[in-house]
């Protein structure tokens, strides 16, 4: 148990004092990045998605 505490007790440590967190500007400035990303890549889904409802569309039309 006591191996187990020391784990606890060496990530806290570490968490705390050695790993470097992003300031709250740069923290800002990637979820924006990340939300802008997100739409240009559903709108390139959503186009892609259309597109092919639209052949696919035709080529049942053309069949029935």
């Amino acid at each position: 148990m006591e191996s187990i505490t020391g784990y606890i007790k060496e990530s806290y440590s570490e968490l705390r004092n050695k790993v470097t967190w992003p300031t709250l500007k740069e923290l800002q400035a990637s979820s924006v990045l990340v939300l802008i990303a997100s739409i240009i890549i559903a709108a390139i889904i959503y186009v892609m998605d259309a597109g092919f409802g639209q052949i696919l569309g035709f080529i049942y039309d053309a069949i029935y």
